[in-house]
């Protein structure tokens, strides 16, 4: 008996998904459980298993193939084994191949034409296609199936010869003098066999088209200010060892700032708000995400319910979030979801930047590197360690003063690390 091997349910929203790899090979055993191919996704890698014990009878889709959910990607045959498989496979007897052998030309012409296997298309291209009335059989797809990738590349080619002006008679011209391609090579020339192309992995697709659908879709602007952190820094000199000792984990920035955020946030809750068509969603929970810069690309892991946990919980978190991401082993519930970002571009150098929204949320806060510089001190000029940090946040909702304010909040919770402990 044939088992399917099926796309599983890939998370809310998430239908499609790229085929990593096989771990199993045509003909080999598996036992229910087992992980027989792996899966990429925008957000996370899936590991499919076997729902049945038996033969990998088949493997309908290859490596680096697009799939979507509920997909067919092979068969398991249960009841089979090796050698019934082998039996299966082999050429049928002489007397057998009559029917098959019959001359094509005594089949009628309107029975070929039905046989002739069509080119399958996915829903999602399909819509898209409707949408925009594209006729499905213009477009030549690059794999075996007609994709979203398909369609989007026919329409963003009919845009390009509709905007491409009408050429004009040529002009008389003078004939020049031939040049010899010696003296000036073609750019073809100049570049040839010093250019690599690399296919862009599922993930980095998906966050390319959420930066910019991010730009497209919110009124992004951003607010910086500067935060003196001088007392957070002497706080975590003094308490280091005796943190590290009682929790086994290192006393970092991230719970101060994932803590001063939150006491921010209470403060202004259209910033861990998200617009839903004409509705505002108001959260009264804090589900901080934490941006992770992973090989495979830009994660955003989540802390769950972080204003009900201690600096030593958000610590251990982060830290082990942190270590899933760059392992590639997050879970789609450590992913998903989360009411407001931090990412910190100082860990990489970073003095100032601004950064994107990470949709449906509303706002996100940018860390810097901290520098040693001169600042005024009741009219002394000193050296202190000053971090710049930044706010972008969606102006429909949002308004310029909230914003400041938010960002005012944080720098006063991290200047004053003590009422930050008392208050967390």
């Amino acid at each position: 008996m044939a088992k399917n091997i099926v796309v599983p349910h890939l998370g809310d929203s998430v239908i499609e998904a790229t085929i990593i790899k096989w771990t199993k090979q045509q003909g080999d055993t598996v036992k229910l459980g087992e992980t027989v191919v792996e899966l990429e996704t925008e957000k996370a890698n899936f590991e499919v298993a076997a729902e049945a014990t038996g033969i990998l009878a088949s493997i309908r889709k290859e490596a680096n193939e697009d799939v979507e959910v509920g997909d067919i990607l092979g068969t398991i045959e249960a009841s089979a084994s090796k050698q019934d498989i082998k039996e299966d496979t082999e050429e049928p007897a002489e007397e057998t191949k009559a029917a098959p052998e019959a001359p094509a030309a005594e089949i009628p012409q309107e029975k070929q034409q039905e046989e002739e296997p069509r080119t399958r298309v996915t829903p999602v291209a399909r819509n898209i296609a409707e949408q925009n009335e594209v006729d499905l059989s213009q477009i030549v797809p690059e794999g075996n199936r007609i994709t979203k990738d398909d369609v989007e590349k026919h329409l963003e080619s009919q845009k390009t010869r509709e905007e491409t002006p009408q050429e004009l008679p040529p002009e008389e011209k003078i004939p020049e003098a031939p040049v010899s391609p010696d003296v000036f090579p073609s750019l073809s020339q100049l570049t040839a066999n010093r250019e690599r192309r690399m296919k862009m992995s599922r993930r980095r697709r998906t966050i390319a088209r959420r930066l910019v659908e991010a730009q497209q879709t919110a009124a992004i602007l951003s607010t910086f200010n500067e935060i003196d952190m001088s007392n957070v820094m002497e706080l975590r000199s003094r308490k280091k060892d005796d943190f590290k000792e009682r929790y086994g984990v290192s006393l970092g920035f991230s719970s101060f700032f994932i803590k001063a955020s939150i006491g921010a946030l209470k403060l202004f809750p259209e910033i861990n708000a998200e617009i839903q068509d004409d509705e505002i969603v108001y959260k009264d929970y804090y589900d901080i995400g934490i941006a992770v810069g992973a090989e495979g690309g830009l994660v955003v892991p989540v802390i769950r319910e972080a204003d009900r946990k201690t600096f030593a919980q958000i610590e251990k978190e982060v830290r082990e979030l942190a270590e899933k991401a760059n392992a590639n082993t997050l879970s789609l519930d450590e992913i998903f979801g989360g009411t407001f970002t931090i990412t910190n571009g100082g860990v990489y150098g970073s003095l100032m930047s601004t950064p994107i929204l990470n949709p449906p949320q509303v706002a996100i806060l940018g860390l810097h590197k901290i520098e040693e510089r001169p600042v005024a001190v009741n009219g002394d000029i000193v050296i202190k360690p000053m971090m710049y940090t930044a706010l972008s946040y969606d102006h429909r909702i949002v308004d310029g003063k909230e914003a400041v304010q938010f960002l005012v909040r944080v720098k006063e919770l991290i200047e004053d690390p003590e009422t930050l402990l008392i208050e967390g």
